[in-house]
């Protein structure tokens, strides 16, 4: 039976690219994407929620998105959902779900006031090896807003 691991955001930048290198030197990009759902609710009253994204970027494109991204920006991510698991430093068995991202796109102007946006492709890493450690992601208490 096949199967399908698709993930696709288009959403803002809640804070600057984090970009950092494993152990073996391959770049590793970490990123906070915020998407909104609006909607109307029985009374008539707009209702809006924001979510925030956990993605991932290695590479290449990782050097990239953490030198053109900023905080605010718009983004196209296209990936594949992820689940980590790590011990604490209590001891405590921890969960993190991210988007890995094998595709980037800033939307909209160029920093220095040009148009157009930018594509950033690049394959996931050779192996879990390289993953970052779980002390290296966002915790919840990190969100900007």
């Amino acid at each position: 039976m096949a199967s399908v691991n698709k993930v696709i955001l288009l959403g803002n930048l809640g804070a600057n690219p984090e970009l950092r290198s494993t152990q073996s030197g391959q770049a590793v990009c970490e990123l906070r994407i915020a998407t909104n759902d609006v909607w109307t609710d029985k009374s008539g009253q707009k209702q809006e929620r924001t979510e925030w994204h956990r993605v991932v970027v290695w590479g290449r494109s990782a050097e990239n998105v953490a030198k053109y991204m900023t905080k605010g920006r718009s983004m196209y991510v296209e990936g594949r959902l992820q689940t980590r698991e790590w011990n604490d430093k209590d001891g405590n068995k921890r969960y993190t779900t991210e988007i890995v991202a094998d595709r980037v796109q800033f939307i909209g102007g160029a920093r220095d006031g040009g148009s157009g946006g930018g594509r950033f492709d690049g394959p996931p890493p050779p192996n879990d090896a390289d993953a970052p450690s779980g002390d290296s992601s966002f915790s919840d208490d990190e969100i900007p807003f």
